[in-house]
């Protein structure tokens, strides 16, 4: 492995611990937050509050596999011969990234037919979009990476059409009050996860050894805890206020009665 220099060893060590602390909070939150929603919303909470889970344990693993490729010695970091396991992201990106997008549907509460469909379509587009991805993040050279990298774009163009094109009508459908927080959600699953690519193809802009891994590992990290902490949040959100305008809407029905 490159050795890194001492703030870069130290920027990515405390990288890894604030978003492992940073998605063990959020997953705390999600589940204890199913209290304040109606039960078509907590599934929702549930699955969102488990991909915060998913990859806070991952963050755990990835942060003692950098902490063991390394020592510190005062102002040297030496490389101790354990190679830095960076393929526990494509692990808890297979498991959260189709989980992130069905969380997505489920708050919506479409009906059961259309929940089914676009879950389906989005979790498979999402899983195979990470799996194409892979073999070009752990290649030698950058044509290879760049080949992998054009084959994974292919189902992401597809989730980003769905997601404008695909839940745009559904969205329409969705309470005034909740539509613009929802597109809210929407695009700020579209930015965090438009920046993976961009982090991708780091070794492309003229950045090689220390400075390329330290600007992938930065970038993953901060797309992760708003594609994975953020959207979280946002889901709760939508959750709680979709409950409060059913509930609301249940009252009156009940005082007409």
């Amino acid at each position: 492995m490159e050795t890194v220099t001492v703030g870069q060893y130290f920027l990515i060590y405390n990288a890894f611990s604030l978003t492992f602390a940073t998605m063990s909070a959020a997953a705390l939150f999600l589940w204890f937050g199913r209290s304040q929603v109606t039960a078509p919303y907590k599934t929702a909470l549930v699955i969102s509050g488990l991909v915060c889970a998913i990859a806070a344990y991952h963050y755990l693993r990835i942060f003692e596999s950098w902490a063991g490729a390394y020592e510190v010695r005062g102002a040297v970091i030496t490389s101790t011969g354990y190679a830095f396991n960076d393929a526990y992201r494509y692990v808890d990106w297979l498991l959260t990234v189709p989980l992130l997008l069905i969380e997505l549907v489920l708050v919506m509460r479409l009906s059961e037919s259309e929940t089914v469909s676009k879950s389906v379509r989005l979790g498979f587009a999402a899983a195979l979009m990470i799996a194409l991805g892979y073999p070009g993040e752990i290649a030698a050279d950058n044509g290879t990476r760049a080949l992998w990298g054009t084959l994974s774009t292919i189902p992401f163009l597809y989730i980003v059409w769905e997601l404008f094109r695909g839940l745009g009508d559904s969205i329409n459908r969705q309470p005034e009050s909740v539509r613009p927080l929802i597109r809210k959600a929407r695009l700020l699953t579209f930015a965090s996860w438009g920046f993976y690519p961009i982090v991708y193809m780091a070794p492309f802009a003229n950045i090689s050894g220390a400075a390329a891994e330290t600007t992938i590992q930065i970038g993953y990290t901060l797309a992760d805890i708003l594609a994975k902490a953020g959207v979280g949040v946002m889901i709760y959100m939508i959750a709680v206020r979709k409950s409060a305008i059913e509930r609301e809407t249940a009252g009156h029905g009940a005082t007409v009665a």
